[in-house]
């Protein structure tokens, strides 16, 4: 943890908390559980014909994020949450049981919005602000670091980029798929 990280925590807790900011964080935080509102949108995405490649670039990009963060950057940094180390208390019912390091949700977050934008849909734009609001929420609510956030971002936009060129290279198949009744 670094002294900046740290700084930056305080700050939030001490001069940004407010009932109304609470409420609005826990409940963007709960959309981004589980990856939740993304694999929904995907699908939804997935059965438009006219979004079907957007669809595709964003669920190829969540199944990059979801493998690449959880399964082998938070084993491997292993990072404690905040709450765990510092005098915080999170503002979250059930705290999360696995590593800080990347930000899974903020992670998510970017790889949906990521692969929206390289696949030149216009909903990117919406995405980025939930985006935003996702990771600012995972501060504000004391489970993740700011450097957890960031590093969620980055991987986030490569895992959206990478689920764009995985669509691309399947997009014969999806193709097939959109022209059968």
């Amino acid at each position: 943890m670094s002294a900046v990280d740290t700084m930056i925590l305080v700050f939030i807790q001490d001069k940004l908390r407010s009932p109304f900011l609470d409420w609005l964080m826990c409940a963007v935080s709960a959309l981004g559980s589980n990856g939740l509102v993304w694999i929904c949108a995907s699908i939804i995405l997935l059965l438009i014909p006219r979004t079907r490649m957007a669809g595709a670039s964003c669920a190829l990009s969540l199944g990059t994020e979801a493998i690449l963060v959880n399964l082998i950057l938070k084993p491997i940094v292993a990072r404690p949450r905040p709450f765990a180390v510092m005098d915080i208390t999170p503002l979250v019912a059930t705290l999360p049981t696995d590593w800080s390091f990347p930000s899974g949700h903020t992670g998510a977050a970017f790889a949906f919005t990521a692969a929206l934008f390289a696949s030149h849909s216009k909903l990117w734009k919406p995405s980025l602000v939930l985006s935003i609001l996702m990771a600012c929420s995972r501060l504000y609510l004391a489970v993740h670091y700011p450097s957890d956030v960031i590093a969620g971002a980055m991987v986030g936009i490569f895992c959206g980029w990478l689920g764009w060129i995985m669509a691309r290279a399947a997009a014969p198949v999806l193709q097939r798929t959109a022209m059968k009744p």
